[in-house]
């Protein structure tokens, strides 16, 4: 959940006072890194899901605050569209039914939250970007009332020097716009994994998250197209890439797969906030300085597909959490959490390797393998830690599910829980069926009808079944 200011307009005095504020604060958290000052209990999960409210036509309905109203769910929040809103998870602790506990959760909760859309002749569907969705929605108009999202548009604006923001994709067909605000953003939704970690396990945690942001971002493909193009697989990524560009040089990108891995610890990322991006949000806040606000506010506007978290246990002790921020909303609760299983199942899994992983997959490929897994899905070509190119499919079939079935294993994972979600994701990669490649499908036996997509697609969300088991005539 992101943090709110209360002003969108800024002078130079608090640009100043926040940068001080955030150079004391770094070294702060530095002084903690040195100290070893974060929480043991690691081991913790959550999410964050992405979803969109639509109506009878199944064109976006921006009706997010009465909707949360009518909900009254502290769970559930406003994203930046008035259109879109954001389910949240509950911490559990990995070992035993904590995949069924979060299931059952979502699953809960995307119920009452379909309810709540109901009273409002409205409906909800997570994916990864909408096939109805077009620029007259992306309006300032339709932009969530917080303020940290109209302060956002306007300091993007600002460093941009008032250009328009440029979308340039090319995949099976080409996509060159301008948009005039930041609203781009919000036509692309996401399923956010969380892991707390402890300060020993935490670098080798984020780095492994960047090793299998490839297959993950393959195996959960849901936005196919944006605006009647048919681009990516994962489009979703290069749009949120170029919604939020302030221009410059490539580390000032907002939205950005990193430069390295981390060498010693997360502090390295903060330290990199600090010297490497421009304040966009400079609201001060005076109240407790020891939980850092003025870092974790300015860490929250850099939107790096693994990002490292700060945060407090109940007692006030810090900790640390890394957001795995590559799969795509949907298409179902199902297919939600057999994402997060595989993630857990791989960082667990690999974790004994993950220095020798480091280097027999140098960063550089990890990069390039995770572009070319979000352009061409499941049958992209990746080199792994042979150096020889693999089909992901393959790899994920023959290397990557028994590491994330041993991951499970080791964390104690109920049996039957391991077998079912990663039995989703067996069956996604042995039939080549993810929601990308099922709304492909069906454009190609239906043509490009976004509405008709949209319906057929909610009908096989709504049926319950995971996406492999959904047939082309929902």
């Amino acid at each position: 959940m992101g943090q709110e200011i209360d002003s969108r307009e800024f002078d130079a005095d608090q640009f100043e006072e926040f940068s001080q504020r955030l150079h004391r604060e770094t070294a702060r958290l530095e002084d903690w890194f040195r100290h070893d000052s974060f929480s043991a209990r690691g081991d913790r999960a959550g999410f964050e899901l992405e979803a969109c409210l639509i109506g009878g036509d199944a064109l976006p309905q921006p009706i997010n605050e009465p909707f949360l109203q009518r909900l009254n769910d502290p769970l559930v929040v406003p994203e930046l569209a008035s259109f879109n809103v954001e389910l949240n998870s509950s911490p559990v602790t990995l070992g035993a039914n904590a995949l069924s506990a979060m299931y059952q959760e979502l699953e809960a909760t995307w119920s009452r939250a379909r309810e709540a859309a109901t009273d409002l002749d409205a409906r909800l569907v997570m994916i990864g970007i909408l096939p109805t969705v077009t620029q007259k929605e992306l309006v300032l108009d339709n932009m969530s009332s917080l303020e940290r999202y109209h302060g956002l548009n306007q300091q993007v604006l600002r460093m941009r020097g008032g250009r328009p923001i440029q979308i340039d994709i090319r995949g099976h067909q080409h996509l060159l716009i301008d948009h005039g605000d930041v609203m781009l953003e919000s036509a692309a939704t996401s399923f956010q994994i969380h892991l707390k970690t402890t300060q020993k396990d935490a670098t080798r945690a984020f780095n492994l998250s960047k090793i299998i942001s490839a297959p993950m971002v393959a195996i959960s493909a849901n936005s196919p197209f944006l605006f009647g193009r048919d681009l990516w697989s994962e489009t979703r990524i290069p749009l949120f890439e170029q919604s939020v560009s302030v221009g410059g040089s490539d580390y000032s990108k907002r939205v950005t797969f990193g430069i390295r891995y981390v060498e010693n610890s997360l502090v390295e990322c903060f330290q990199a906030n600090r010297d490497r991006y421009p304040v966009l949000l400079p609201m001060l806040d005076d109240h407790d300085p020891d939980t850092l606000p003025h870092l974790r506010l300015h860490n929250g506007t850099i939107w790096r597909w693994t990002r490292p978290l700060l945060g407090f246990d109940d007692d006030g002790t810090p900790h640390l959490r890394i957001e795995h921020r590559v799969t795509a909303a949907g298409p179902t609760t199902l297919d939600s959490i057999a994402n997060a299983a595989f993630y857990f199942g791989l960082i667990y899994g690999l974790s004994e390797h993950g220095r020798e992983l480091e280097s027999k997959i140098p960063f550089v490929r990890a990069q390039k393998n995770f572009y070319a897994a979000a352009r061409e899905g499941l049958s992209a070509k990746i080199i792994w830690s042979d150096g020889k190119p693999r089909v992901l499919s393959e790899l994920i079939l023959e290397h990557l599910l028994p590491a994330a079935r041993k991951g499970l294993d080791h964390l104690g994972i109920d049996v039957e829980d391991a077998r079912r979600f990663l039995g989703i994701i067996e069956d996604r990669a042995r039939f080549g069926r993810t929601g990308a490649s099922w709304q492909r499908s069906w454009v190609a036996s239906y043509g490009m009808d976004a509405e008709g997509l949209v319906e057929s697609y909610l009908a096989g969300q709504e049926s319950g079944k995971p996406v492999h088991a959904w047939p082309l005539s929902c």
